[in-house]
């Protein structure tokens, strides 16, 4: 009997820890109260800080509604994007909701939901080479100097697609820019929603938009592997909001509407 008693105690104490390894960030969230997402505010215009020093954006919308359909609050947790994975990993946060591009290398680390938008890499050069700087190819020479975010998909297609140019990273996207506005750079590399707004933020007539999208790239919300409940709570909400015209209202205020842009001079 002992030792029957010893058996089903190790059988139940075993279910409990399966259980507990399964709950999911979302399941955490809504027992907390707070939906934890982490993210890099320097993307316009899908999470960035207004002059208020709020964070705002189409992605923050995007989770604001997600958090509000779980009865919790939003929590943004400000961490740099190279690091944003690791954050994830030691429990800094529950998910990722910072732009991030769903890669092949980033999914042997991590789950993604489907994506909630898709966009591509575009360029920004210098007004002096319109013309002759016709597409990524162009700028394939040790001639070029190159720019973009470490750590992004810009960066990662800048050293592929254009490995024989000169490349030099910063830690965020205006530095880039402003390398391109001051003649230290040839051109920089980014996706085309924030390059369709710099250009005009930052670019003070010295740059040129090349607004052709040279590659795919789904954007997606990031989490723990294995994480298989938030992920299907994630896309269920997904197809819920582009049904009932949540999403189309919410795109349309940051893409097809410039009134935010006021807020951030």
């Amino acid at each position: 009997m002992k030792k029957f008693l010893s058996k089903l105690l190790f059988g139940v104490t075993a279910l409990l820890a399966v259980n507990a390894a399964h709950a999911g960030a979302i399941d955490d969230a809504v027992k907390r109260g707070t939906l934890k997402v982490g993210m890099d505010p320097t993307y316009m215009p899908f999470e960035m800080t207004n002059k208020r020093g709020q964070i705002i954006g189409f992605e923050v919308d995007l989770l604001k509604a997600m958090a509000k359909s779980m009865g919790v609050k939003l929590e943004m947790v400000s961490t740099g994007y190279d690091g944003i994975i690791p954050a994830l990993m030691t429990n800094k946060f529950d998910m990722i909701g910072s732009g991030m591009t769903l890669t092949q290398e980033r999914n042997l680390r991590l789950n993604f939901s489907e994506p909630f938008i898709v966009v591509g890499q575009t360029l920004l050069i210098r007004k002096e080479l319109e013309g002759k700087i016709k597409s990524y190819k162009d700028l394939n020479d040790p001639q070029y100097r190159l720019t973009s975010k470490i750590g992004t998909t810009g960066e990662m297609i800048a050293r592929k697609l254009m490995s024989k140019a000169q490349y030099h990273g910063y830690d965020n996207e205006p530095e880039g820019v402003l390398d391109v506005v001051n003649g230290k750079a040839d051109a920089f590399v980014y996706d085309a929603p924030y390059n369709v707004v710099a250009v005009n933020k930052f670019g003070n007539g010295k740059l040129v938009f090349l607004d052709k999208p040279f590659t795919y790239e789904p954007l997606a919300f990031g989490l723990k592997k294995g994480d298989y409940d938030s992920i299907n709570f994630i896309n269920n909400f997904l197809h819920q909001i582009h049904e009932d015209g949540t999403y189309d209202r919410i795109h349309d205020k940051w893409f097809k509407d410039t009134a935010w842009l006021k807020d951030m001079e």
